[in-house]
């Protein structure tokens, strides 16, 4: 006997295996995710075990310095421009030929010399002439006069004489004048430039001949900011320094001060008068300038390379061992719940770090500092640190504090009061 389908029975049958569909997949589901919960802890597992075993990054190697007390004579230092005391590049106001040149490139003149002649020859005997003629209005104003006693001519002839005689002596005076400018002369002593005229070149009116320096003394030109004021004074001695003289100094005093501060800049015009005997120095040049002034001071002092500058203030890394840095920040004793949490999470932390730095290993703790004026390399510290107290040079781009460290002084940067440059 069959059993006949209805449309009831069928869903009836159907609606009874819905359930055990969806019972499959919801295990189907939390296999996956346990499968993938179980995979993330063996990899979690699998980092941490390799984190427990790398080692600590080795310590930065640095240099380092101690601070010493160091006698400061406070300076005003800054670069100018060596300057002749008298300078000028001669020319001629009358165009010509040149017929005689009387010096060389880089002769001592004298004052007055002759350094160079023009063709004249028309003018002087033009000069000549003029004086002949003045001569004779001398004779007929003397004759005149002579006349002019025993009445035996006008008084206005006597009058038109005299002027006759002064037009003509003007004449020569003139004509003078004339023939003077066809020769160059020294103005002052000093040393002629180079000459590059010769005997047959014409030469048109101005054009340079060539430039005459007195070098003996020289002026330097520089400026100071306008906080200096008060330390300057005419007299002050200046000592320069130039890349041409390694080594040497060349000692001056302070000549004059501008009674202008510049608009712009701020600061002052100094002149200062050197002595030159050897004419070693030349108009032009660069030189490093400094100024003693006040007197001297005892200062506290650092390589400037030890400083390192923050927004919020100036700091060195000092060196100490771990058990002085541990000493100076103590752990809080966990004395409530939360402490002893926090205490077992620090020694948790500490267990995942690795090993422990030993007692005697040297760290670095970063410490604010007050800085003052600099000199050279060094700079003057004057709050923050104590003598004695040793810090690193260089090598502080990775530091923080409590950061190991390895001191390697083997090559130490540059700590000289009067730093020279060197050429590579």
């Amino acid at each position: 006997m069959q059993t006949e389908l209805t449309p009831a029975s069928i869903t009836s049958q159907a609606g009874a295996a819905r359930p055990s569909t969806k019972r499959r997949m919801i295990l189907v589901i939390i296999g996956v995710l346990v499968l993938i919960a179980l995979i993330a802890g063996i990899k979690v597992l699998m980092i941490m075990r390799l984190m427990a075993g790398m080692k600590p990054p080795p310590p930065a190697v640095v240099t380092t310095a101690k601070a010493t007390y160091q006698e400061w004579q406070p300076q005003l230092r800054a670069v100018g421009t060596l300057r002749a005391a008298r300078g000028a590049d001669l020319a001629l106001d009358v165009a010509g030929l040149v017929t005689q040149v009387n010096m060389k490139s880089g002769d001592e003149v004298k004052q007055g010399q002759v350094l160079l002649q023009l063709r004249d020859a028309e003018d002087i005997a033009q000069l000549h002439q003029l004086e002949a003629t003045a001569a004779l209005a001398e004779v007929t104003f003397n004759r005149i006069k002579t006349q002019l006693a025993v009445q035996a001519v006008s008084k206005a002839d006597f009058d038109q004489a005299a002027a006759d005689l002064k037009a003509k002596q003007a004449a020569v005076a003139q004509q003078v004048v004339n023939v003077s400018k066809k020769q160059l002369r020294a103005p002052f002593a000093g040393r002629a430039g180079i000459v590059t005229i010769n005997p047959g070149t014409y030469l048109n009116s101005g054009a340079t001949v060539v430039t005459l320096q007195q070098l003996d003394p020289v002026y330097i030109d520089f400026f100071l900011p306008q906080k200096d004021l008060a330390e300057l004074r005419d007299g002050l001695k200046v000592v320069l320094t130039l890349d041409a003289f390694d080594g040497r100094t060349f000692e001056g005093k302070v000549n004059a001060i501008s009674p202008k501060v510049d608009n712009d800049t701020r600061n002052v015009q100094v002149e200062a008068e050197v002595p030159n005997p050897e004419r070693l120095l030349t108009p032009g040049m660069f030189a490093n300038a400094s100024i003693d002034v006040g007197t001297q001071q005892r200062y506290l002092t650092l390589p400037q390379t030890a400083i390192v500058y923050n927004p919020y203030g100036a700091t060195v890394y000092r060196v100490m061992t771990k058990a002085q840095f541990d000493q100076a920040h103590p752990q809080q004793t966990a004395s409530t719940a939360d402490g002893a949490k926090a205490a077992a999470a620090e020694a948790k932390k500490a267990k995942q770090a690795g090993p422990q730095l030993p007692a005697d290993a040297l760290v670095v703790q970063q410490t604010f500092v007050k800085t003052g004026a600099t000199r050279g390399d060094q700079v003057a510290i004057t709050g923050g640190l104590e003598e004695g107290i040793e810090v690193v040079t260089s090598g502080q781009i990775k530091l923080k504090s409590g950061a190991p460290i390895s001191v390697d002084n083997s090559i130490r940067p540059a700590d000289s009061p009067n730093p020279q440059p060197q050429e590579q």
